[in-house]
């Protein structure tokens, strides 16, 4: 290679090292960009960072049933500040239920929903869940609008095996029926009328 090659050459690194460093840098990166950084999906929207974000399925060889529930864990960064408002599982769950009803998102300030317990839970499965599936969610923020991304399901082992399952809700104890009976009042007066009978037949019996 010779001498101006070699300039020509170290000239075009020069243009594209800041070049390929602006594509990653800021806020703004193009939308839904995938940084995949850990088993858990993580993209950027509008200035909303979603971070590690995974679906915590059942034990290996282990299935969740369909009507079961499984918790979500990721991390979450508003550029400018906002709300995650809810979230939903279409085709996956009936339901999804946040603990607090929303989540408030300071700006420039990282919130983690990982645990141990999850705080983000699918609720009334409508299909089976296993490991190394993925399944679709919508996160829908009050500013930035509604978010979809497609989440693994994660095997509760390795690295998830401390991650807790959603807890078991406890049933609601239903109402003790009220036994009817004769009231106090209605005792008293029977009996008075009773002895009232007697003191007054006692005087009518004598010669």
């Amino acid at each position: 290679m010779t001498r101006w090659n070699r300039r020509l050459l170290f000239g075009a690194i020069a243009v594209l090292v800041p070049a390929l460093a602006g594509c990653e840098a800021g806020f703004n990166a193009p939308t839904l960009e995938f940084h995949q950084a850990s088993d858990g999906i993580s993209v950027i929207h509008n200035g909303i960072t979603i971070d590690n974000a995974f679906v915590l399925g059942p034990a290996l060889n282990a299935t969740l049933p369909v009507g079961g529930r499984a918790g979500v864990f990721v991390a979450l960064l508003a550029r400018s500040g906002d709300r995650l408002e809810s979230v939903s599982a279409p085709g996956t769950a009936s339901s999804v239920k946040i603990t607090g009803t929303t989540v408030n998102l300071p700006a420039q300030s990282l919130v983690n929903l990982d645990g141990p317990a999850p705080q983000i839970v699918l609720t009334g499965l409508t299909k089976p869940l296993i490991g190394g599936e993925t399944i679709q969610l919508v996160l829908t923020f009050a500013i930035v609008g509604a978010v979809t991304v497609n989440v693994p399901v994660e095997p509760r082992a390795y690295t998830y095996a401390t991650y807790s399952p959603p807890p078991i809700p406890t049933p609601t104890p239903s109402p003790k029926a009220k036994v009817s009976g004769p009231t106090p009042g209605a005792t008293a007066t029977g009996t008075s009328a009773s002895a009232s009978s007697t003191a007054t037949a006692s005087p009518s019996a004598t010669p």
